[in-house]
């Protein structure tokens, strides 16, 4: 779990949630209902390898991911991206943090895709969506081709709390890094759902600080582990730890990276994505 860095997009609100609308050439966007809660998506590209993309803390699909729908290939892949319950377009409800609220995500996030009709499809998890997306294909190993991770961690350590907590007040965050959430959400809002995710984000109650470790071994799924070594958030030894613990995986390092590799890197970013997911499985 770590602090999501955000780029600049537009936001524009959809109201009628039983209509999909066409925004650009190429990207349909939509509200499905999902275990009670109207869940908005957006998909591109027609490839027959389905992608679900996971935001950060408080991120969507526009403010975390507009590189990758806009430039990942339409051909080989379809892209979709969603705004979990509270987020973004997902709301209401209002977010909330109850102790399972990332194994809500990662239901939330299966029931989503399987109402949009995909079979089986990869996860590309970033920062909170990297652990949702651990936990999504933990519990379905069935419906899970592949998974790519990034600043992500499955346990939050002893140091980990001074990061999170030297950021709890957004009013000392640049107004870069605050005004699109601000967009977003309001300020209030955005300054008191960050603050409850701070809150939460501790788990000092779970034994080892746990987020999702007992979950690991039960991934099965091709892994790709992305860390930036620049990484303010994250430091090394959580991708080790995964690396350590997903059978199978493989570490990728981008020593130049920071938690928002995928946005200042992007191109390098989404050809090792597309070149991982192409890969055939043994």
């Amino acid at each position: 779990m770590a602090l999501f860095l955000i780029s600049r997009h537009c936001f524009k609100r959809r109201s009628n949630m039983a209509t999909m609308q066409q925004y650009s050439s190429s990207v349909v966007s939509g509200k499905r209902s999902v275990n009670g809660v109207d869940l908005y998506y957006e998909h591109t590209g027609r490839g027959k390898h389905a992608v679900l993309l996971l935001p950060g803390a408080l991120g969507s699909t526009k403010t975390d991911f507009g590189p990758q729908i806009k430039s990942l290939n339409k051909e080989r892949f379809t892209v979709v991206g969603w705004d979990p319950r509270g987020y973004g377009q997902s709301r209401p409800p209002d977010r909330d943090f109850p102790s399972d609220f990332f194994e809500r995500d990662a239901k939330d996030a299966v029931d989503l895709m399987k109402t949009l009709g995909f079979k089986k499809f990869s996860l590309m998890g970033w920062s909170d969506g990297g652990i949702t997306a651990l936990l999504a294909a933990a519990r379905n190993p069935d419906l899970i081709n592949k998974m790519v991770v990034w600043g992500t961690n499955a346990y939050v350590s002893q140091h980990d709390p001074k990061l999170y907590n030297a950021v709890r007040d957004v009013s000392k965050w640049s107004e870069r890094m605050r005004q699109p959430m601000v967009e977003v959400y309001g300020a209030e809002m955005f300054a008191r759902t960050w603050e409850a995710w701070v809150d939460v984000a501790q788990f000092a109650h779970r034994p080892e600080g746990s987020i999702c470790m007992e979950a690991l071994p039960f991934i099965s799924c091709p892994t790709l582990i992305i860390h930036g070594e620049k990484d303010p958030m994250v430091p090394s030894f959580h991708p080790e730890y995964l690396l350590k613990h997903i059978k199978g995986s493989r570490l990728h390092k981008m020593p130049e990276g920071k938690h928002n590799l995928h946005l200042r890197y992007a191109d390098e970013f989404n050809k090792l994505v597309e070149d991982f997911l192409e890969e055939e499985i043994n």
